[in-house]
C-alpha cells in the first residue's frame, strides 16, 4: 500500500489488469496503444482495495479518465463471495452519471436471485430493469464481458446468455468504471 496516496498496488490484491496496463506505485496507469488504427495515450486513476476492505459496496476497482467507445469490451473475472448479497459493475462518465449499473443480487426481497440494471443521470436513478434469469452463483468463479454496442450495453453471462440494457442517455464514451461489493476481482481486461 502506498501510504502517501492511500492506494493499494494491484499486485497486493492479487488482481491483474491486462493489455499493457501495469500499475505504478502511485496507482496511476499510463498507456499508449493503437486503437482503431490511431495511437492514443490515456492516464487512468486506479484504486484497488484488498478483498477484506470491500464491505458495504466500497470499490474493489475504480478507474477514471478512460476513453472507451462503441465496440470496446471489458472482461471481468472474479469469485463471488460464498455469502454474497450483491455486487455491482458500473460504466459511465462519473459517480453521478452511470450509463450501466449491473447489479446481481442473491437474496433480493422481491425476486430472490435477480440481476438489476439501471442508470443514473445527474445523481438521480432511473427505473430498474430486473431479470430473474441469474446464472451467477455464490462461491463460484465468474467471467463477464461488458460491451458498449451503441444504443445498448451487452453483458455476456457465463451460461452463454446475453443481457441487454438500453443506453438511455446515448453515452458514446465511457470514462468511468467501478466494481464493488461481495466479489473478489482477479482479472480485468480492456479489449
Amino acid at each position: 500500500m502506498n501510504k502517501a496516496s492511500g492506494i493499494t498496488d494491484m499486485t497486493d490484491a492479487n488482481t491483474s489488469v491486462q493489455k499493457d496496463h501495469l500499475p505504478s506505485a502511485a496507482g496511476v496507469l499510463t498507456n499508449t496503444q493503437s486503437h482503431h488504427g490511431k495511437f492514443i495515450c490515456f492516464v487512468l486513476s486506479l484504486t484497488v482495495l484488498p478483498y477484506e476492505q470491500s464491505m458495504c459496496l466500497q470499490p474493489l476497482l475504480e478507474m477514471k479518465n478512460l476513453s472507451l467507445t462503441a465496440g470496446d469490451r471489458l472482461k471481468v473475472k472474479g469469485i463471488i463471495q460464498h455469502d454474497a448479497e450483491r455486487f455491482k459493475i458500473e460504466l459511465g462518465c462519473d459517480t453521478d452519471d452511470i450509463a450501466l449499473h449491473f447489479n446481481p443480487r442473491f437474496d433480493d426481497d422481491a425476486d430472490g436471485s435477480v440481476i438489476v440494471c439501471n442508470s443514473k443521470t445527474r445523481g438521480s436513478w432511473g427505473d430498474e430493469v430486473r431479470d430473474t434469469h441469474n446464472p451467477l452463483h455464490r462461491g463460484r468463479e465468474v467471467k463477464l464481458e461488458l460491451t458498449l454496442a451503441g444504443d445498448v450495453f451487452e453483458v455476456a453471462l457465463p451460461d452463454g446468455q446475453q443481457l441487454q440494457f438500453p443506453n438511455r442517455e446515448n453515452v458514446d464514451v465511457i470514462n468511468y468504471v467501478r466494481i464493488a461489493g461481495d466479489f473478489k476481482l482477479t482479472s480485468f481486461k480492456i479489449c
